[in-house]
Order: C-alpha cells, then sequence, then structure tokens
C-alpha cells in the first residue's frame, strides 16, 4: 500500500513507470474469480439529434478504438448508420 501512495502520488514522468513497477508486484499469482462490463448508455436524445444532423446535410463519420461489430452497434443505435447503408471496415 505504501508503494501503490508513493507512486501515486509522484509528479512527473517517473509516475508511470513507478505506477508499472508496482502492478507487476502486486498483480502476479491471480485468479478472476468473474468479470464484468460497463455498457455506456446514449444520453436522451442523441439518436434523434444526430439524425437531425444528417437530415439537415451534415456528413457524419464513425470513428472509434472499439471492436468492429461495437462500433457497428453504437452507430445503428444513436442513428449514425442506417439500414443499407455501406458500412467500410
Amino acid at each position: 500500500k505504501e508503494k501503490y501512495d508513493k507512486a501515486s502520488t509522484t509528479v512527473g514522468k517517473q509516475r508511470k513507470t513507478l505506477l508499472g513497477e508496482v502492478a507487476e508486484e502486486i498483480e502476479k499469482d491471480l485468479q478472476i474469480l468473474g468479470v464484468t462490463a460497463i455498457e455506456d448508455k446514449l444520453q436522451d436524445d442523441v439518436a434523434d439529434t444526430i439524425s437531425n444532423l444528417a437530415d439537415a446535410g451534415i456528413k457524419l463519420w464513425v470513428l472509434t478504438g472499439d471492436k468492429v461489430e461495437t462500433a457497428i452497434n453504437i452507430g445503428y443505435s444513436c442513428k449514425v448508420l442506417q439500414p443499407g447503408m455501406t458500412v467500410l471496415r
């Protein structure tokens, strides 16, 4: 705990290195008992707002670091993508 506290409160370029070293010490011989995920929900009216922008002739792009299928699902849920559109991968 003391090493982590010191590393996490370090200011400057060494912080990332020190945190990595502490993580190496802590994250050994772990057994994962379960996993969970959090789904980001769209804020109210996002899909309608994006649809209105597209209707106004504004060009829309989806650019993400997510997996392709995740990005496509998000694109459809927020109405950036519409059925019949060509999706470039």
